[in-house]
């Protein structure tokens, strides 16, 4: 793909406090406005679109991980706060908007706001998971927490949890009503989403904990293809 450098996107994220940001990576620049939204700024060639900041930092990390500078490369990985906004940005950065290359990551329960939103960006028709990842756009069961997760097993996250300080908290979730009969996997998962901010945060921990052999096939595929 020719290189679009005099393109510059201007990406505002749909909400989230100052802190879920942090400082610039490698995905591109990011500084805080005054109404303490997040703004990307990067003159871009590919847009790599995700559900949110969680599964764009898991994106940033495996791009270092494997030696990749996606700000170098023109490359922006932008969190779109839902898959149900994928129509919006898909017409924005699409062929019918600023032309860019586009990739990115899609849940297995969100895939029928991505088929709707393709065929009405003009992408489509997509008529399932494996016509979606010709795209570029790779499917996730159930998501990229779940994956990583399965990716690294639950002694491993457990190990995690100890050395960030987290490990009583999850054992007293453990023994909460709504937990029991599940698997350890599954409340690992759900554990990340039980305060803001947690599955920013472990994101590229877990990403950085891998084996570069183990990377779950959606997020090693997007990576390798952008």
């Amino acid at each position: 793909m020719p290189s679009l450098s005099g393109h510059r996107v201007r990406a505002i994220s749909t909400g989230g406090p100052k802190s879920l940001v942090g400082e610039a990576s490698a995905g591109g620049t990011v500084r805080e406005m005054t109404t303490g939204l997040p703004e990307v700024i990067v003159d871009a060639r590919t847009v790599v679109l995700v559900e949110g900041v969680s599964d764009q930092r898991a994106v940033q990390a495996l791009a270092v991980r494997t030696g990749r500078d996606l700000l170098a490369e023109s490359i922006a990985v932008l969190p779109m706060g839902g898959a149900t906004n994928i129509g919006h940005f898909l017409a924005r950065y699409g062929p019918h908007g600023m032309n860019l290359g586009l990739a990115g990551l899609c849940d297995i329960a969100e895939l029928r706001f991505f088929q709707r939103g393709f065929e009405r960006a003009g992408l489509g028709p997509v008529a399932g998971r494996s016509e979606l990842e010709g795209h570029r756009f790779y499917v996730c069961d159930a998501d990229l927490e779940d994956e990583l997760i399965r990716a690294l097993g639950v002694l491993a996250v457990e190990q995690l949890l100890a050395e960030q300080g987290d490990l009583a908290s999850f054992r007293t979730f453990q023994q909460q009503p709504a937990q029991r009969g599940k698997s350890d996997s599954a409340r690992l998962r759900r554990f990340m989403g039980t305060r803001g901010g947690r599955k920013i945060h472990y994101a590229p921990l877990l990403v950085q904990a891998l084996d570069l052999r183990a990377v779950p096939r959606p997020l090693a595929h997007l990576v390798e293809t952008i």
